[in-house]
């Protein structure tokens, strides 16, 4: 079998986007390990029984990639957050403090909304259709 195992996220700061990914987002921290460079390896997982693909939060390390956070997919929808119950992470994540962009919808493919997260980046919270 072969996956997307990891996506980068260019973030500004390790430890707020811990907190958001794992504490607004329900995603799981896997890894923080400190490298030689400085930097850190930071992987957070989507909940304890799903096997999606999991995120590399990455610091920017200079002028062009710090230009990226907030934008890596220019402003298009870039990231799908799926859900087995659209209702509870919705309300969840907006007590949380996450900022959706539109009320929820009915497409024929699932219930969707869009939402930012801390940075800016669009992402998909979807309950696909069954």
């Amino acid at each position: 079998m072969r996956r997307i195992a990891l996506v980068t996220l260019v973030v500004d700061d390790y430890d707020e986007a811990i907190r958001f990914y794992t504490e607004a987002l329900g995603y799981r921290l896997v890894a923080d390990e400190p490298r030689p460079d400085g930097s850190r390896w930071v992987v957070a997982e989507p909940g304890a029984a799903d096997h999606g693909t999991g995120l590399l939060l990455a610091r920017a390390k200079d002028d062009a990639q710090r230009a990226r956070v907030g934008d890596q997919t220019g402003g298009r929808v870039g990231f799908f957050l799926h859900t087995d119950d659209f209702a509870r992470d919705h309300a969840r994540m907006t007590a949380a403090g996450v900022t959706f962009l539109e009320e929820p919808r009915h497409e024929p493919y699932g219930t969707v909304a869009v939402f930012q997260d801390l940075y800016g980046n669009r992402w998909d919270l979807l309950q696909p259709a069954e």
